[in-house]
């Protein structure tokens, strides 16, 4: 096969373009990156320091420089991302963002697959098409049950769309499928072995169809660019400069195909080591760590002045990275452009309860009394159960909110399954309750469910008994499906266990009788981030132990959901932010609560165990220097079961690493306000 380079239309390239005082326009530290000479660059983009201005100056120096934009490829991981770019490129220079090679990884993958596809390498025909998740998962389902028809009858075996994640998870890290459930899913250790069978089955289906699915879009692609060289010259000659956003959230197969199209090392990468947070998503920090050792020649633009946050807030920032192992990272140190202001506080509570009453007093009087916008307010946290409290306080009190972050708590779909176990025992008249937690069941649709509903609830007049035992009779269990019929048992023991305890115990206990029984195995299946989910309804426990009757309990859950909150806002310019720090990377607001600071929440228990807390130190930096105006970083001394333990809490060890010079520590008076 040969080629050619050739432009994507026969459009006239342009000569000129209007003329941009770049000097002007950019700081010192920009205008040396976005002015360099050609060659591979990484540019270290500190927090809120305009990286997206320097990328996009880049373009348009290029431009100016003579450099066609059909030989300027930008990788970005978002469209958005890419959309902004280029239409600030146009807004510079007036050039049609269409003849630039410009988007997502995978749809960038996507294009080239429709050129060079049916190569002799790949011999993917280029009518292929794409696979949506769904599709994907459906696919999976398929392969599997042909290898094995009686896998997904064990509850404990991934579903379909967790045992997807597993597979994508190792295609993306190009990590074997052994270590890729040993690092990121051990719930699944004991299916290990079969794994290797099921993606290889799966492979040869989607090329049986002629489809492709999404990891494909770069595997493909790699695929190409190693073992084709004359694709490879083709990419390697056809784009004289090749501009990465984000690089640090690499995953292994992005950056080779970085690599290999930057052979002739003429790429920019831009990034930030110390905002590198996504390794659960397959972000490999070394890519970043030794981009100097494959690009020979590399220079290094740091990027440092930061016009979001202030000094006081930044020196803070600072503290946090200067506690990173030493190689670990690369030296940065964020300047600031605004003028000085008020220390961040620190803010030890009592417990969760005490957090959040705190957080709604100080909000409301930034609020009412300092003419802060609730939109420009946020609540951050490192995972969803730390937030329960604080999501409770604001119902009760009547403070709007909007999480940004997903659901509501109580609305997450493994928290309602919970909650219509418990109602279902309490009254086995709510049918919705039971129609929820019965189509949980293989082969149990609402039909189903309602057929054994009734049945159920025949023999139970008839024999008079409980509902629930009714459920384990030989007449109600003609009327389950074949599929079922294996977990049945076990099912009907879980319930009659957690209704035992609802009669004899807490509803504390009940509610961990429940999780820990059938419905826990049904999570281990259902769910990659089982564990997470596990300390999410942990937290509900902790929630339970305040109500001594079980009526109580489910009552206040209905009405919580019912009060103020996110879905009520008609004006979303009136509601605090709630979300995940790792949602809010890349916005930036007024004032910034941090919550759950404390050893086991902030960082994480299961960081602390592996020995590995590099990650969350750059977590809390990266939810650190989302504050422009005012920082509140937070902690309970008193875990209350609504987090995984109960016991008396440490400040997280990122606080104690900070000098205290740099920041207040803010006491809370019990006794009146605070």
């Amino acid at each position: 096969m040969d080629f050619i380079l050739d432009r994507d239309d026969d459009t006239p390239q342009k000569t000129g373009y209007p003329p941009i005082d770049f000097r002007e326009a950019l700081n010192d530290e920009q205008y040396a990156a976005v002015t360099a000479a050609p060659g591979p660059m990484l540019v270290l983009a500190g927090a809120g320091s305009g990286k997206t201005r320097t990328l996009t100056y880049r373009v348009a120096w290029l431009l100016h420089q003579g450099i066609p934009p059909g030989e300027i490829m930008l990788l970005t991981f978002t469209n958005k991302a890419a959309k902004e770019m280029l239409h600030r490129v146009h807004d510079l220079t007036g050039e049609d963002s269409r003849r630039f090679w410009g988007g997502t990884f995978h749809s960038l993958g996507n294009k080239a697959l429709r050129m060079f596809g049916d190569s002799g390498v790949l011999k993917l025909p280029k009518n292929f098409t794409i696979l949506d998740a769904d599709e994907s998962e459906s696919l999976l389902k398929r392969t599997v049950e042909a290898e094995d028809k009686s896998f997904f009858k064990d509850k404990t075996n991934p579903r379909p769309k967790p045992l997807f994640s597993v597979l994508s998870m190792a295609r993306n890290t190009q990590e074997s499928l052994a270590k890729t459930v040993d690092d990121h899913y051990p719930q699944y250790r004991e299916i290990a072995v079969a794994l290797p069978t099921f993606a290889k089955a799966y492979a040869e289906s989607k090329r049986k169809q002629n489809v492709v699915d999404y990891d494909d879009l770069l595997e493909l692609w790699l695929k190409l660019l190693t073992e084709d060289q004359k694709i490879a010259d083709y990419f390697a000659h056809r784009f004289r400069h090749l501009l990465v956003d984000e690089y640090q959230d690499t995953n292994t197969v992005q950056s080779q195909i970085i690599d290999k199209l930057a052979s002739h090392h003429c790429v920019m990468a831009v990034g930030d080591d110390a905002q590198c947070i996504y390794s659960w998503r397959g972000a490999d920090f070394e890519n970043l760590m030794t981009f100097e050792q494959r690009h020979p020649g590399t220079t290094i633009h740091r990027i440092e002045t930061n016009y979001r946050s202030t000094p006081q807030i930044l020196e803070l920032a600072n503290g946090v990275l200067m506690a990173q192992p030493t190689g670990r990272h690369f030296d940065k140190e964020l300047r600031a452009a605004r003028a000085n202001s008020t220390k961040p506080y620190v803010v030890q509570a009592m417990d969760d309860r005490e957090q959040a009453e705190f957080l709604v007093k100080r909000i409301r009087c930034l609020v009412e009394d300092e003419g802060v916008s609730p939109s420009e307010i946020a609540v951050l946290y490192r995972s969803h159960f730390v937030a329960l409290e604080t999501q409770l306080t604001f119902s009760r009190v009547g403070i709007p909110y909007h999480i940004t972050s997903g659901v509501k708590f109580f609305e997450r779909q493994h928290v309602r399954d919970l909650v219509a176990i418990l109602r279902f025992i309490y009254n086995p008249a709510d049918a919705s309750a039971w129609q929820r937690i019965a189509c949980l069941l293989p082969k149990i649709g609402e039909k189903g469910a309602h057929k054994i509903y009734n049945a159920a609830a025949d023999h139970a007049r008839l024999m008079q008994i409980d509902f629930v035992d009714a459920l384990d009779t030989d007449d109600v269990k003609s009327k389950v499906p074949k599929a079922s019929k294996e977990e049945w048992p076990s099912f009907c023991a879980s319930l009659r266990q957690t209704a035992e305890d609802m009669r004899n115990e807490t509803p504390q206990i009940t509610v961990e009788t429940a999780m820990d029984g059938w419905y826990g195995d049904y999570m281990k299946g259902a769910y990659a981030d089982y564990m997470d989910r596990v300390d999410e309804l942990t937290a509900m426990s902790g929630f339970a132990q305040r109500f001594d009757e079980m009526q109580d309990l489910l009552a206040q859950i209905v009405l919580l959901n019912g009060e103020t909150n996110d879905r009520g806002v008609e004006d979303d310019s009136q509601a605090i932010r709630l979300t995940t720090i790792h949602q809010a990377k890349g916005l930036e607001y007024d004032v910034v609560f941090v919550i759950g600071c404390a050893d086991g929440l902030f960082p994480g228990r299961r960081a602390i165990e592996s020995g590995d807390v590099e990650e969350e130190r750059r977590l809390f930096y990266v939810a650190v220097t989302r504050a422009k105006n005012e920082l509140y970083l937070s902690y309970p001394k008193i875990a209350s079961r609504a987090g995984p333990g109960g016991m008396l809490l440490t400040p997280s060890r990122f606080l104690q690493e900070i000098p205290p010079g740099l920041y207040e520590a803010l006491r809370i008076k019990r006794s009146a306000g605070w």
